[in-house]
């Protein structure tokens, strides 16, 4: 079975850097026998968490739209590509808004502990973050870190590795960025025969 890979792009600008540099690393992906998927984010409809902690008591979500479906589609996948622009020091609102949804499989794991993921299964599930930045500061992706980190623990992904392109305002978009594009190809490449290799026959 070919290793399943899910983009999510949390940009709400279609089509841009983020999304571009995501479209890259998913073409090395299926250049290397995945089978990937991209989910956009902003054509979904979801509202954001609402803290009422029902989902302590009963594991689910009881708010009905996009979210619930997507989080378990990403429970199915092998890699989990994460890209959102820098907004503001951090991470999209349409991404953020996705991370808080998942307090109910937080909930499994950590209140009710009915989901456990053993190491072996983490091992095999490889988590990439992907973002761009128009500043040319090199902690300018540093407030996305925590919040990442936190959706892949819950998510049952380890934390791969990250793809990140600062300094696009001053190379006018990724396009001219001279190694971000060849870079993510190959990372993409690389994380497939990686879980490969971990994956039983």
């Amino acid at each position: 079975m070919s290793v399943r890979v899910l983009g999510i792009s949390g940009s709400p600008h279609r089509h841009g850097n983020t999304e571009t540099l995501l479209d890259a690393f998913l073409e090395g992906a299926g250049n290397a026998g995945g089978s990937v998927e991209k989910t956009i984010l902003k054509d979904l409809d979801y509202t954001p968490c609402r803290g009422c902690n029902i989902c302590h008591k009963e594991g689910v979500c009881i708010v009905k739209d996009d979210a619930p479906g997507l989080l378990e589609h990403i429970l199915s996948a092998d890699c989990l590509a994460v890209a959102s622009p820098i907004y503001s020091m951090g991470i999209t609102a349409e991404l953020k808004g996705l991370i808080d949804r998942a307090q109910y499989i937080w909930a499994r794991k950590f209140v009710l502990k009915t989901l456990y993921f053993p190491d072996s299964h983490i091992r095999r599930h490889k988590g990439i973050f992907i973002s761009t930045a128009g500043l040319a500061w090199d902690n300018v992706f540093d407030a996305a870190f925590p919040a990442i980190t936190a959706f892949f623990n819950t998510m049952g992904f380890e934390y791969y590795d990250n793809i990140i392109a600062n300094d696009m305002d001053r190379y006018k978009g990724i396009r001219g960025h001279p190694t971000a594009l060849a870079e993510a190809r190959a990372k993409g490449e690389e994380v497939v025969r990686v879980i490969e290799r971990l994956t039983p026959d």
